[in-house]
């Protein structure tokens, strides 16, 4: 089996390639300002993972939603797009006559693609963002994470925007991530102190940090996450690429 590699394009728009060859992106907001690729430049996604509606997440300028990257990228390459119910919904209606699989679920559940098992786990954080005719926020269903079992059998959790709480040493009982991947630049989410202690409850071996750097506020580094894992005793690896640079995990 192939190398899995971790390619990050700045805030949390990022591709996992697993072992097995497939191509999954996470909340694909090319679009972001520091990113080195545009989401029409995505040729391939077999699998795509939206954990929130909101616009630095989904892809969307704001009053744009209609031309959001995650919709861009689903209508170019088809792929199987797991997601919180009433994304579905809203999904399902504004990519008539596209061919990706739309599969709605919810927290708890896990749905099979090929060899790639995704459960769907709980996030502490918001939800919505603007609608595109500029009416009030489009709620498109709770905030969610995922756990991602690759072929090679280590799982991969993605947390999406959310603090740290305590249910993820729960997540780390029933699932036993090998990796996770963390927002730390604080303000909107947890910074480096509770990315550190999420790391210690999940039991995680390393730790990918991102949606840090993109605007001022988001003023977290992987520096100081190193600083606060050594602070709390976790022997956890941080590995932080450059953004655009494929990095095996």
């Amino acid at each position: 089996m192939a190398d899995t590699t971790f390619t990050w394009y700045g805030h949390s728009c990022f591709e996992l390639r697993t072992p097995g060859g497939k191509v999954v992106l996470f909340d694909p907001w090319f679009g972001n300002p520091t990113s080195p690729k545009k989401a029409s430049a995505v040729d391939r996604c077999d699998v795509l993972l939206v954990s929130h509606g909101h616009f630095d997440h989904i892809g969307s300028p704001m009053r744009q939603v209609a031309d959001a990257d995650a919709l861009t990228i689903a209508r170019a390459t088809n792929p199987t797009w797991p997601c919180i119910h009433e994304m579905s919904l809203w999904i399902e209606e504004v990519l008539v006559g596209c061919d990706a699989e739309i599969v709605g679920m919810n927290k708890g559940g896990t749905f099979d693609v090929g060899n790639l098992p995704i459960t769907m786990v709980h996030a502490d954080h918001s939800a919505g963002d603007w609608s595109a005719a500029g009416e009030g926020p489009l709620y498109l269903g709770e905030p969610v994470g995922f756990v991602l079992g690759l072929e090679d059998g280590r799982k991969v959790y993605y947390s999406g925007d959310t603090e740290v709480f305590g249910d993820m040493a729960l997540i780390g009982e029933m699932h036993q991530p090998d990796v996770a991947i963390m927002p730390i630049g604080g303000h909107y989410t947890m910074g480096p102190r509770g990315a550190a202690r999420a790391a210690k409850l999940l039991g995680v071996k390393k730790v990918v940090p991102v949606h840090y750097g993109t605007f001022p506020a988001l003023a977290g580094t992987p520096d100081e996450l190193r600083a606060e894992l050594a602070a709390v005793g976790a022997a956890v690896e941080v590995v932080a690429p450059e953004r655009g640079a494929a990095t095996a995990i």
